[in-house]
């Protein structure tokens, strides 16, 4: 499986290989294990550009996974890759996997790019000893990754780094299969609830904008995920395409406490919708996260997205341009600013308290 991370926060050069280790859950979103990670060296200098995590392969397929890997540094941005393998123990050779190292090696050299370096632990944890590929006396043990520069500046941005990526996609399972089969035999069988006789058009989206703030403001009070009715509602409502034009402007500017907010919301919503309804709120966070910089996270949401609704254009645009590590600045016009302005659709703190999300974010919600 592969994961790319566009940096969407201002980013400390890692030029000590053992910070750089350190540094991949916070870069990544998770811990890797048993990992090849491949960071690309946008020009000019040494900032990370596209970031590309894979399981490592069997021998066998170690040329494949590097000609199916390598090719993505193939442009005008990226001028080299630092390839980082996660696993396996070391013997009196050196460390492990030098095959593979050596096909990225070639592979590189076949595109025109440059290894940095080529590093291998075999976890990511504080103490565990690190070596590279080409130099034996390029070695050392890895620092607390908790206690790294860029992990101070991920957690003040409100970034979340889980211990595995099965635990990050365990936050996209649905919250209640039963409540998700109730709810998918709810859209099938009722007619849509926000339209009506004599109902127009205008009167159908201020429905879906009230249902919408609704929802904001029921996260903000704690209340929970919706209940079927509601979450029947919200299905319809973010199906209109001046709906989804709003929810993907409130991705923008991202780092804001709004931001943060609306990613909590939309995750919930994934959780709480069956498909191909859910596709929506999986856009929305999808979007979200990949402004905010969380690759990872981004790149599960767009594809939960397109497994819901495999037709979703957008979705499968989204998807396309993280695959091949899209500078996020590029996509900000997929957001209608003017949109989430005419329509109101950020609901205003409630009286007397402080505004929601303007501490630092804990977690995504899981319940």
């Amino acid at each position: 499986m592969t994961t790319s991370t566009p940096p969407g926060i201002s980013r400390a050069t890692l030029s000590n290989p053992a910070d750089l280790i350190a540094s991949l859950p916070y870069l990544l979103g998770f811990r890797p294990e048993e990992s090849l990670v491949l960071l690309g060296h946008r020009v000019p200098g040494t900032t990370i550009g596209l970031m590309l995590r894979a399981d490592l392969p069997p021998r066998e397929l170690q040329a494949q996974q590097a000609e199916a890997l390598i090719p993505r540094f193939d442009d005008p941005e990226h001028n080299g890759v630092t390839a980082v393998i996660v696993g396996g123990s070391a013997d009196e050779h050196g460390p492990p996997h030098r095959t593979l190292a050596a096909e990225l090696e070639r592979c590189l050299a076949r595109h025109n790019l440059r290894l940095f370096h080529g590093l291998w632990t075999p976890e990511v944890e504080r103490g565990a000893p690190w070596s590279c590929y080409r130099d034996p006396d390029c070695c050392g043990v890895l620092p607390d990754p908790r206690e790294t520069v860029l992990a101070a500046a991920t957690t003040e941005a409100g970034f979340v780094v889980f211990r595995s990526r099965e635990e990050l996609a365990a936050v996209l399972e649905p919250r209640s299969p039963e409540a998700i089969a109730r709810r998918a035999a709810l859209l099938e069988s009722a007619p849509e609830p926000l339209c009506g006789p004599g109902r127009s058009a205008s009167d159908v989206l201020d429905a879906a904008v009230t249902e919408l703030r609704a929802a904001f403001l029921r996260h903000r009070r704690g209340e929970g995920p919706p209940d079927d009715d509601q979450a029947v509602r919200l299905a319809h409502a973010l199906m209109l395409t001046p709906i989804r034009d709003a929810c993907l402007a409130l991705a923008v500017p991202p780092h804001t406490s709004l931001t943060r907010e609306a990613e909590e919301v939309w995750l919930t919503l994934v959780r709480e919708l069956p498909p191909p309804h859910r596709a929506e709120a999986a856009l929305y966070l999808g979007y979200t996260a990949l402004m905010r910089g969380e690759g990872a996270l981004a790149g599960m949401a767009l594809a939960n997205a397109v497994e819901a609704d495999p037709e979703h254009l957008v979705a499968q645009l989204l998807q396309t341009a993280w695959n091949i590590g899209t500078d996020p600045v590029k996509l900000t016009g997929l957001a209608d600013l003017s949109t989430a302005a005419d329509l109101g659709l950020s609901p205003p703190p409630e009286p007397g308290k402080e505004e929601p999300g303007a501490g630092r974010r804990s977690g995504p919600p899981r319940g």
